[in-house]
């Protein structure tokens, strides 16, 4: 199995075989405790415009996302996973759109599969590209705004690698790691606790918590995630 790490949008647009596109602060964490506390579906969106479309056409869906980490006006909430629990999700379709997670995965047109990475269901997405046995997978770190590396997201990438590889990768201290890591700041200013709560650190860095992946549906429209169990 050939291991490819890429970056960005670009690096979504260059991906083959199974992509994962990493996304640790918060996207794609907050989307697989979504679909832990029951929702029906994902939808991962790029452009702000076409979102509030969606909300409109459904004022049921619930809108969630965010540009800068910041919350954005006429939306439900931001990219908060503690502020996401909140609600009563089961059965709701959840409208997705952030600067960076969300990006890559509508730009990964020419992967075969693409899943969502994040640490949190890490040994799951393992187990789950170890039985399909892809020739290729691609790593797609979305950093910072789909511009920057980020530690977090790189760290993903080096776990998934290595546990790809056979082997080990402790994680004992990695949550105390990625304290120090410059995107982990806002989870511990008290200016940013309305969109950006201490609890959506822990919640962020909680690894393998959940035994599932979260798989890019291609073909629907809108384009959707599907919760595939992949039991540990």
């Amino acid at each position: 199995m050939k291991i490819v790490v890429n970056d960005f949008v670009d690096g979504a647009r260059d991906a083959r075989g199974i992509a994962v596109v990493i996304d640790v602060f918060r996207a794609f964490s907050l989307a697989a405790y979504a679909f832990d506390a029951g929702v029906q579906s994902v939808l991962p969106v790029d452009d702000l415009e076409l979102a509030r479309q969606y909300k409109r056409e459904d004022p049921r869906r619930l809108l969630f996302g965010e540009r800068h980490a910041q919350p954005l006006d006429g939306f439900d909430g931001g990219n908060s996973p503690a502020q996401l629990l909140r609600w009563n999700l089961s059965g709701v379709d959840l409208i997705h759109t952030t600067h960076s997670g969300t990006q890559g995965l509508v730009n990964a047109v020419h992967a075969d599969e693409v899943l969502t990475g994040a640490l949190v269901n890490a040994a799951a997405i393992v187990k789950y590209i170890q039985q399909r046995a892809p020739q290729q997978v691609t790593l797609v770190r979305m950093g910072y705004a789909a511009r920057e590396r980020c530690m977090e997201d790189d760290l993903c990438a080096e776990l998934l690698s290595a546990r790809l590889r056979g082997e080990d990768f402790p994680v004992a201290g990695l949550r105390e790691h990625l304290r120090s890591a410059p995107a982990a700041a806002k989870f511990f200013d008290p200016a940013c606790q309305h969109y950006a709560p201490q609890a959506d650190f822990v919640m962020c860095t909680d690894v393998d918590r959940f035994d599932f992946v979260l798989r890019l549906d291609q073909t629907a429209r809108p384009l959707q995630l599907q919760k595939v169990d992949c039991r540990i």
